[in-house]
């Protein structure tokens, strides 16, 4: 039987390390960069006096988003943790295919039901980020992999943005149309990228030498790996849930912040902002790859962690000051929040696998945080749509800021130090 190009392709790349590297790490970005297209350019939308029972539709939108999505975190514990290879693609793209349908729905559905799009908009998509990574982990460049993965939505959250204020500013698409438009933009992207992900050989006999065999994992053990690192695990999670908070907030609210402050932004803004925070992230992280001692790359993401957070607290107070305009707040901000929420989605879990030798998938550990983090933005954004005396989201954002600068470094501090144990039994 003549080869087929997808099997040609893989066995090159099993071949060829350098032209793995790349192109993994291209269509594991492009990917879920097409994802976050079905996702969050509603949000640069303001959708000015529309309300629902007095609360503005917007608020309703992404809060019915969010519980879709953090629901879709907890299926995914079990749904990504238990999906081979041969089934993540099929996986991915029914589940994006699935998240466009009611972006169609929405300009045709009362306000209402527009709300319940929302909420089976963000239902699948909440899987997808595990179903890719699942692609890149347990590798010796998975480092690089995953970093190149985790900038994607820094840079999908600005450009998506950007495509959603473009199709409104100049070609006049109606705000409540421009959700399912957008998406269309970035299907071709999607379905190449995807074709590449399936042509991906697997781990080779030296990457799981160095990093340990990944294989799904069940029930019983998904529940023994938790019972048995319980207290380590809690100390990562829980800034991360912190980081989760704030990123969503800033991302998802960022053209409100910018409203309140009187600032109107062209479209291209939010492109430009997170492109420059994409590129710092990059930079300040891309040289951890080359630290092969996995206990020393895990110290070096605790202090890296921490200091994004100190950052955050520390432009924040700035800008208080009036030191900083809002531009430079928010370039400030989003680095600071991104170099410590990207290492827990991309390198952090498989090198804390790595290090203690434990059987796992970082998948997993993703999926389990994510979902507590998603359910901590939820349980904020229902609390805010409630009360009748919350803050305005400039408010919000700058109290969020400060208090990561607190917080996140003493919980990473005890989560080094709860990883001791560990440290001296693989050392």
């Amino acid at each position: 039987m003549k080869p087929t190009g997808s099997s040609v392709l893989q066995r090159r790349l099993a071949a060829d390390p350098a032209l793995f590297t790349v192109v993994a790490s291209l269509a594991a970005f492009g990917a879920y960069t097409a994802m976050y297209a079905f996702r969050k350019p509603f949000s640069a939308g303001t959708f000015s006096g529309q309300e629902i029972g007095g609360i503005s539709l917007k608020v309703l939108l992404v809060v019915a988003q969010l519980l879709g999505y953090t629901l879709s975190k907890f299926l995914g514990i079990k749904i990504v943790s238990e999906a081979g290879a041969g089934r993540r693609i099929a996986l991915i793209a029914g589940l994006i295919g699935l998240a466009f349908l009611p972006l169609v729905l929405l300009p045709q559905v009362p306000p209402w039901a527009q709300v319940a799009c929302l909420f089976v908009n963000g239902l699948p998509l909440g899987m997808i980020w595990g179903l890719i990574f699942g692609f890149l982990e347990g590798r010796r460049v998975t480092e690089f992999l995953g970093l190149g993965m985790s900038v994607s939505f820094i840079f999908a959250s600005g450009w998506t943005k950007s495509v959603g204020v473009y199709l409104i500013s100049r070609w006049a698409v109606p705000e409540l149309w421009m959700p399912a438009m957008a998406g269309l933009v970035f299907v071709p992207l999607l379905a190449v990228c995807l074709a590449l992900l399936a042509a991906l050989p697997a781990p080779s006999v030296q990457d799981v030498a160095e990093r340990s065999e990944r294989a799904p994992m069940d029930g019983p053990q998904r529940r023994q790996f938790l019972a048995r690192n319980a207290i380590s695990l809690a100390l990562l999670i829980l800034p991360y849930v912190l980081l989760t908070v704030y990123r969503d907030l800033r991302d998802t609210f960022m053209a409100d912040v910018l409203k309140e402050l009187g600032v109107r932004p062209d479209p291209s803004f939010f492109a430009r902002v997170e492109s420059l925070v994409g590129l710092g992230v990059l930079a300040a992280l891309a040289g951890l790859w080359w630290i092969r001692d996995h206990w020393k790359a895990l110290g070096t993401y605790h202090v890296l962690i921490s200091l994004g957070a100190i950052l955050v607290g520390a432009s924040t107070l700035a800008f208080q000051l009036g030191w900083l305009g809002p531009a430079a707040w928010m370039v400030l901000t989003g680095l600071g929040g991104y170099l410590g929420y990207v290492p827990f989605n991309s390198v952090l879990f498989d090198r804390l696998l790595a290090a203690t030798r434990q059987a796992g998938t970082a998948a997993f550990l993703i999926q389990v945080a994510d979902s507590v983090g998603y359910l901590a933005s939820a349980s904020l954004y229902l609390q805010r749509t409630i009360s009748k005396a919350s803050p305005a989201w400039t408010q919000l954002t700058q109290n969020g800021g400060l208090g990561l600068a607190v917080l996140v470094p003493v919980l990473l501090a005890a989560s080094w130090i709860s990883l001791k144990p560990a440290r001296r039994v693989t050392q």
